[in-house]
């Protein structure tokens, strides 16, 4: 028995390393940089040609593809704003090394003109005028009628370049038009999500932002749930599909031409993507507090919009970024949201990717702190207990020449009265006695009070209040402050595959969005749910 057990063993572990093997070798993995500086290029289209599916490459221009579609013999078709777009057959591509692609920039030579009308002398639009125009085509340039766009759902945090917390989902969007209201009338469904622990997992980090308390925060900002979950949040910030409701600050409602009269706009140099030529037009604000830089990309034919870019920082706090300085941008990024359209069915246009993207600060619990302050009636005495060594002993001589006194540190109050000490002896250099100054009655009544209440457990914050500050550590730790840690969050989405066929909504298991989408949701794997895949980050050492 003990050799058939054995036996079984060996095999059952044979098949998981031949099941480990094979999982680690499902996807052919890329990087789609640029050909002349070999910089990544992030959000790059690769789409698996004649079968309408495809991903966008991430931050770091990484993509996978499933080994199943070299099987098949395909061709991918690889392309990005202002570079020439390349096809390449899949069988070409390595299994188990990363695959470098490049692409070349583009080459462009356009007049800045609009024809007006035959015999017409040609006039050039300014760009407040060309956003102007942008705006009011958009129910003409985007569907007015039922449609789902099927993708890569992920959320995660980065620390120091390094992804935490990542959660991915696959879901469908089934959205009823333009003309509709998308918080109202859009629904979702969510057919697999994991939470990644191929990265790091970090609680802090993963906790709910707090506006009560600051243990988890977005500096001068604040993020509502709308009610929603973390996929709600990130379709309310395109602005163009929620053009007639609010988005997010300074662009607010754009089919009201709020965005108009909120910013500067400058027309930069013309550029295209996939054959089409598109206005660039930089975006610029100044607010008190506040600087927003963004740009947006417009079709010279029919004035859709391909891609909105927009960020706001706070000036409060100062960037390190040569890159924004240069273009007079000195503050700390509080978020920004990148949003792209592609061409599909009948010219119009529908969402390629989503990326929601903003900074928070995790407070991290205090090294230096006061663990107990003590009654001690016999010494007449309050005693104060610290975790770690005081920096001090006692005043140095230049203190006392300037009558620096210890009690400055020692703000104590009875009753609402202040009270104040003849005398600060500090002992074992963790332990601090204070004696009030008042005449011995007082002070044995005020200390059997308040050893009594403090037997009674009683809180003695009735009547005693205080406040101990200025004091630091030997490793110079300041006494109960917290130290943050900066942290950038993500939130994206990014389509695989519109349709356009009719749906019967009855059929569908939808989320549920006041709950987390990784928490105890609906699910409901379509039959071709294994087209389909998770573009997962490449680990950092893969890079």
């Amino acid at each position: 028995m003990k050799n058939t057990m054995t036996l079984k063993s060996c095999l059952v572990l044979f098949f998981l390393m031949i099941n480990s093997v094979w999982s680690q070798q499902q996807f052919i993995t890329g990087k789609v940089v640029d050909a002349k500086t070999a910089e990544p290029i992030v959000f790059a289209t690769i789409r698996v040609k004649g079968r309408a599916l495809g991903i966008i490459t991430n931050e770091d221009g990484s993509f996978r593809i499933p080994l199943k579609y070299k099987e098949y013999g395909d061709v991918i078709e690889v392309s990005s704003m202002g570079y020439q777009n390349i096809e390449l057959a899949i069988e070409s591509l390595l299994t188990k090394d990363l695959n470098i692609v490049r692409l070349e920039p583009g080459v462009l030579e356009l007049e800045e003109s609009v024809v007006v009308g035959k015999r017409k002398r040609r006039r050039v639009l300014t760009a407040r005028q060309i956003v102007k125009r942008a705006i009011a085509a958009i129910p003409d340039n985007y569907p007015t009628t039922p449609f789902s766009v099927l993708g890569y759902y992920r959320d995660y945090q980065k620390k120091e370049d390094e992804y935490i917390n990542l959660n991915e989902a696959i879901l469908e969007v089934f959205d009823s038009g333009f003309n509709e209201f998308d918080y109202e009338t859009t629904k979702t469904s969510l057919y697999d999500y994991k939470k990644n622990t191929d990265f790091l997992r970090d609680t802090l980090a993963d906790k709910p932002y707090s506006y009560g308390d600051v243990s988890k925060i977005m500096n001068n900002a604040y993020l509502p749930s709308y009610g929603g979950n973390e996929f709600v949040i990130l379709r309310i910030h395109d602005a163009i599909r929620n053009y007639r409701t609010n988005s997010f600050d300074f662009v607010n409602n754009m089919s009201k031409g709020e965005i108009l009269r909120n910013h500067s706009f400058e027309k930069k140099a013309d550029t295209y993507s996939n054959k089409e030529y598109l206005y660039t037009i930089n975006i610029t604000k100044k607010a008190p507090g506040f600087s927003v830089i963004g740009r947006i990309y417009i079709s010279k034919n029919d004035y859709a919009i391909h891609k909105l870019e927009y960020a706001i920082y706070d000036e409060r706090e100062k960037n390190n970024d040569p890159w924004l300085q240069q273009r007079r941008i000195y503050g700390k990024l509080l978020f920004e949201v990148m949003v792209a359209y592609a061409r599909g069915e009948k010219d119009k246009m529908y969402l390629n990717y989503i990326s929601f993207h903003n900074t928070f600060k995790v407070a991290k619990p205090s090294k230096f702190l006061l663990e107990e302050l003590a009654i001690v009636p016999y010494e007449g005495a309050f005693v104060l207990r610290f975790n770690n060594p005081l920096a001090y002993i006692k005043p140095t001589l230049r203190e006392i020449e300037r009558k620096v006194d210890n009690r400055k540190w020692y703000d104590f109050n009875l009753n609402g009265k202040k009270l104040k000490f003849d005398k600060i002896l500090v002992m074992d250099n963790k332990t601090v006695y204070l004696y009030p100054r008042m005449d011995a009655i007082q002070l044995r009544n005020m200390m059997n009070t308040l050893s009594k209440m403090q037997q009674e457990k009683q809180d003695i914050g009735q009547i005693l209040r205080f406040t101990v500050s200025g004091l630091q550590d030997l490793e110079g730790n300041s006494l109960n402050t917290m130290e943050y840690t900066d942290y950038n969050q993500f939130r994206e989405f990014f389509v695989q595959e519109v349709k356009l066929d009719p749906y019967n909504l009855e059929d569908k298991l939808f989320m549920d969005n006041t709950k987390p989408i990784f928490q105890d949701q609906p699910l409901r794997k379509p039959a071709n749910f294994a087209d389909y895949w998770m573009n997962t980050p490449l680990q950092k050492n893969l890079n």
